[in-house]
């Protein structure tokens, strides 16, 4: 191995562990361990030891594998967070996994699974950014209030996570990578005593996986 070839692989594995903050542009350790120097080489990065930004962008091309777990759901993120400023949806992180949390008033009418038009814009954000980062698993999960009977609940919470995931899978996210399931109201996030609690427990969540290995 040169010393260009080593000094390359280096700097790919110091950026994947010290990756920059994108809210206050300070260095920080990325939220997982990185991959090793030999996964690096396999992505081909000799050539971006010229400059840094190269060798970050190269690694974060090359998935996973060239960026480490952290650095990769960290980009991942901070597009999320910048795309979907203002459009209601709430964006979450969790150790390495992202979090989408769609509130129902502003993804379907009421009682129905039929998208609503002017969240088109926001669901074409997020699928952007899916069909980039394919090295994502994703898991769909439908959510109602305690209003009305089980199975209408239950139906109802599959067919509107289904509906999100059918249409991320017309902007070019692969249909292998969703898992779509609905738990109806069994997993209530607040009091559906209250009309505000009902409101809140009307979801759909996208839950943004790193693949394993």
């Amino acid at each position: 191995m040169d010393i260009k070839t080593a000094a390359t692989i280096g700097a790919v594995t110091l950026l994947a562990a010290c990756t920059t903050n994108p809210y206050t542009g300070q260095q920080q350790a990325s939220k997982a361990a990185t991959y090793g120097a030999g996964a690096a080489a396999v992505c081909g990065l000799a050539g971006a030891i010229d400059s840094s930004k190269h060798a970050r962008n190269a690694a974060l091309g090359c998935g996973i594998v060239g960026a480490g777990v952290g650095a990769y759901m960290d980009v991942q993120e901070a597009k999320l967070r910048e795309q979907l400023q203002g459009t209601g949806v709430q964006v979450a992180r969790e150790g390495d996994n992202i979090r989408l949390i769609m509130p129902g008033n502003i993804t379907f009418q009421t009682d129905s699974y039929n998208l609503r038009g002017d969240f088109y814009p926001a669901l074409n954000s997020v699928g952007e950014v899916l069909a980039k980062y394919a090295d994502t698993t994703l898991r769909v999960t439908g959510h109602t209030d305690n209003t009305g009977g089980r199975q209408h609940n239950q139906t109802l919470s599959e067919r509107r996570a289904g509906s999100v995931a059918d249409y991320l899978a017309t902007r070019n996210v692969d249909r292998s990578r969703l898992l779509v399931q609905g738990v109806g109201f069994d997993q209530p996030i607040a009091d559906n005593s209250t009309e505000q609690g009902r409101a809140q427990n009307r979801r759909v969540e996208l839950y943004i996986l790193p693949k394993a290995g």
